[in-house]
């Protein structure tokens, strides 16, 4: 996807495709939502040119099973590959009440990030480092003094294998040359503290409803060391084998889950049936049910039906795998998750 910021190479390398420009950092992957105030950018397209959320909505029984989300098309995540070769803006994304409030959605966007490849010495920036004076923030936002907010913000040095919860609400940033796979709730919502890094302008920035309605949704609170503690995560730094392990801190599972497993040469163990993305790593082989067998190899990524039954990887594929969180789509309801 054509975005401001440079990057993509290492997408193209993992994806066995040839990139357009240098500016094409981030992949939408099996995706039923489009871009932010854009109808149809982002979302995914079948081989025969179909879009997977018409599909979906067709027959949401045999994509998603007998339960349904917000509406037909509601897969309860978005997967994306993001490739930053520069920066990315000091952002914040809104909660469930706020998006309930203001823009007619029952998901926020928390968001996680699985890192596949990063520079020595990258960072990831999550959170305040000290509580944060609302009226101080709001100044150096309007004379966009980036700098100022990540000197207060929690400084990440990441490595492969790393995962970082970034909650609803709360600050963040990314460092150029960081590769990450991107989970979260299915919306394109964000907030620009720091737009002038981008081709966005301050207009652009909030959500068309102007900064005193959403600056609310920005916490000014500190992360502390033990709540920074909890979003990251580290179980991707060891091997793989054929148990899928998840990949997030257990903060995670209720907005989405991600996992991986290597089959080995063999099998790994057996998936239950669900919507899932499925984002080969390495290897080749097949995703296999007792009613169909879909052959993959590195690189492919792969929308898997409900319809398509319980599942495991065989062959030498090591596989990443994307799902609605835990208890999805009835966590979306009676205020399950804030």
């Amino acid at each position: 996807m054509q975005h401001f910021y440079l990057g993509g190479d290492r997408i193209a390398a993992l994806r066995g495709i040839v990139p357009e420009t240098d500016r094409q950092p981030e992949e939408w992957l099996a995706a039923t939502v489009s871009r932010f105030g854009d109808p149809v950018t982002g979302l995914a397209v079948t081989a025969d040119g179909a879009f997977l959320r018409d599909l979906v909505a067709a027959d949401p029984r045999a994509w998603v099973g007998p339960e349904q989300g917000l509406d037909a098309a509601d897969v309860g995540i978005l997967v994306k590959l993001l490739d930053a070769r520069q920066r990315l803006p000091v952002h914040v994304h809104p909660g469930r009440d706020f998006a309930a409030h203001h823009l007619d959605r029952l998901y926020g966007k928390t968001e996680a990030w699985y890192v596949l490849d990063a520079e020595p010495g990258c960072a990831v920036h999550v959170g305040w480092n000290q509580r944060i004076d609302r009226d101080e923030l709001d100044r150096r936002r309007d004379t966009q003094d980036g700098e100022w907010m990540l000197d207060h913000m929690n400084r990440i040095v990441v490595r492969e294998g790393m995962s970082v919860l970034v909650p609803a609400g709360t600050v963040h940033a990314i460092d150029g040359g960081i590769f990450v796979v991107e989970v979260q709730e299915p919306t394109d919502f964000s907030i620009l503290l720091e737009w002038s890094v981008t081709t966005s302008t301050r207009e652009e920035s909030h959500l068309d409803l102007g900064f005193e309605t959403v600056m609310p949704a920005v916490s000014t609170a500190q992360t502390t060391a033990e709540e920074l503690a909890g979003l990251v995560g580290t179980a991707g730094t060891r091997a793989a084998g054929a148990r899928f392990r998840s990949l997030l801190p257990a903060a995670a599972d209720p907005y989405f889950l991600l996992s991986d497993a290597a089959a080995g040469g063999e099998t790994t163990e057996e998936r239950a049936a669900g919507f899932a993305v499925v984002l080969v790593t390495d290897g080749e082989g097949a995703l296999a049910s007792d009613s169909d067998r879909i052959e993959v190899s590195r690189g492919d990524a792969i929308a898997v039906p409900h319809a398509f039954g319980a599942w495991r990887a065989v062959g030498d594929a090591s596989v990443i795998v994307g799902a609605p969180g835990r208890g999805w789509p009835s966590t979306l309801h009676a205020g399950g998750v804030r």
